[in-house]
């Protein structure tokens, strides 16, 4: 009979034991947050892609619903997740948005030479780039695109971002940017470390190859521009277990909605690289000390500058990417017994012509289901039907309008490549749609009107999955009392209302006789909408307290 959940407890201020932490200026510095984990990169792709999969193989784990769910089936407001377009529209300035604060916007065209300030070169990842601080303050990871596929990787960041955001995931302000060389100026005695350990000066020879890879537009060189993300940084988070030292990290994290959910936004995307590098946990402090307590844990996911078909070196695993592990024992063992007859969908991929800088990425052999990202993610391998659906319902409330719009956050030069990009995005939601809004029911944004007038919007109808003729809308009421059918009326917009029998006079208060349950099915998906309601008075009338999304056993 409670209130739904909409607010996870996450959000709490708590206080970590103080730590003797050193840092470059202060020896005998003292920390009071968590301690901040680092995840080399080769030992989680080995780890996920031989270690685990070993591991599980006799162990008894069988697949159960997530823990992050409230009585409504949605996900409450947390340190991981917080409701966006799935429950609220947003502006076409916030949608574009995304992340990005007002003074987190950067003007290269006016940017005076010199104000902004390189202090540290990019240590690591696939693409070069260097870190800037512009007015003293604020600071940004550039990045270039690289010469294979110009303009791809910072339209994928900037585009990326704005969709993670959108859905209700916590990301940095990500923004393509064109700048005039002659405002980047250089702080001396710079080195950087790349991904195999060595160490190198980073100075004006190694800033001009930086820029020597970017696109050049009219004398400006574009670039990808990340925002610093506020906080003491932490490290990636895992995609399983809990951080010890976070006493609000209740749930563990392959059993988070969120996290499963997001495979569906990684699969529209291709972000085949969503793995646990490209996150980041940062301790938000109460105080003015980013390392002082109380504070909580936020949790970001960070570059997406993958998606919209990144390719590697060797043809065969650009090929298979977003449809195969790099290292997948499931195909590996298929082929053994099949001696590689069968002809895999990367075998029929093709890249498009005059569509280079997206290298394989299309819909025609795009398999929303079977998608896979670089090599397993715990959360990811545990989705459900109804995780994947939830995430699907969400997914529904970016029109097509909002696609074209996002796409041109990624500022391509020609027309043709915004228009691909935007075509193939729209019919890869679709298939998404199609699969995952078919079985579940899409009927959300349940509520009561004038008392006894129940309605929900169907989202499948609403975005045109199917053909009108296709919904065919039936419901039932049913309590201890009485057992009946009501009348749908279908409205626009994807909406449906039932009119409710008279609630009882006085109301029933707890008594379970004062519960009651609709059943509202759609004709086009498999599974109905239960709606679970309580009588509270005819002044009052019924208030929803619940909604159940179940495969009938």
């Amino acid at each position: 009979m409670r209130e739904p959940l909409w607010k996870d407890t996450d959000l709490r201020s708590i206080s970590v034991p103080c730590e003797r932490r050193a840092t470059e200026k202060e020896p005998n510095h003292v920390a009071c947050a968590p301690e901040p984990y680092v995840s080399p990169l080769i030992w989680d792709g080995l780890d996920n892609s031989v270690f685990r999969p070993f591991a599980k193989v006799f162990a008894v784990d069988p697949p159960r619903d997530a823990q992050n769910v409230n009585a409504l089936d949605e996900v409450p407001d947390s340190a991981w997740f917080n409701n966006r377009i799935g429950i609220r529209k947003p502006s076409r300035e916030e949608l574009l948005r995304g992340a990005c604060a007002a003074e987190e916007m950067l003007d290269g065209f006016t940017a005076a030479p010199g104000s902004w300030v390189i202090d540290q070169g990019k240590m690591n990842g696939a693409t070069p780039g260097f870190r800037i601080k512009v007015g003293g303050k604020r600071k940004f990871m550039l990045k270039t695109d690289t010469k294979e596929q110009p303009e791809r990787p910072s339209a994928a960041s900037a585009i990326g971002a704005a969709i993670y955001h959108a859905v209700g995931f916590n990301t940095s302000c990500e923004q393509v940017i064109f700048v005039d060389r002659r405002a980047l100026s250089l702080l001396p005695g710079l080195k950087v470390t790349d991904n195999s350990g060595v160490t190198k000066p980073f100075d004006q020879g190694a800033l001009d190859n930086v820029l020597a890879q970017a696109p050049a537009r009219d004398g400006y060189v574009r670039l990808q521009a990340s925002a610093w993300l506020p906080g003491y940084l932490l490290g990636p988070f895992r995609y399983e277990g809990k951080r010890s030292d976070d006493e609000n990290d209740a749930i563990a994290h392959e059993d988070r909605r969120d996290l499963r959910g997001a495979r569906l936004v990684a699969a529209w995307l291709n972000h085949f690289d969503a793995r646990e590098q490209n996150t980041m946990d940062s301790w938000i402090a109460a105080g003015a000390v980013p390392d002082a307590s109380p504070g909580y844990v936020r949790h970001y996911y960070l570059d997406t500058s993958d998606s919209f078909g990144s390719e590697w070196a060797w043809e065969g695993i650009s090929r298979r990417l977003g449809q195969s592990y790099l290292l997948d024992w499931g195909d590996i063992g298929q082929d053994f017994v099949t001696l590689g007859i069968p002809t895999r969908a990367w075998e029929r991929v093709e890249r498009t012509p005059g569509m280079e800088p997206f290298g394989y990425f299309t819909w025609r052999e795009f398999d929303p289901e079977s998608w896979k990202n670089e090599y397993p993610n715990p959360a990811f391998s545990r989705a459900t039907e109804r995780d994947n659906a939830w995430m699907a319902r969400i997914l529904s409330r970016f029109e097509a309008a909002d696609i074209r719009a996002l796409v041109d956050l990624g500022k391509f030069q020609r027309t043709a490549h915004a228009e691909y990009l935007a075509e193939v995005l729209e019919r890869r939601l679709a298939l998404i749609l199609e699969r995952y809004l078919a079985r579940l029911s899409p009927l959300t944004d349940v509520k009561i009107s004038g008392k006894r007038n129940l309605c929900a919007t169907d989202l499948a109808r609403r975005r045109h999955v199917w053909q009108d003729a296709r919904f065919r809308y039936t419901a039932e009421w049913r309590s201890d009392e009485s057992r009946s059918a009501l009348p749908a009326e279908v409205k626009s917009e994807g909406e449906v209302c039932l009119r409710l029998p008279e609630a009882n006079p006085a109301g029933r208060g707890e008594r379970a006789s004062s519960y009651a349950v609709v059943t509202i099915a759609n004709g086009a998906s498999t599974y109905p909408l239960r709606v679970h309601l309580v009588d509270e008075g005819r002044e009052r009338g019924y208030r929803v307290v619940g909604l159940e999304r179940q495969e009938e056993r």
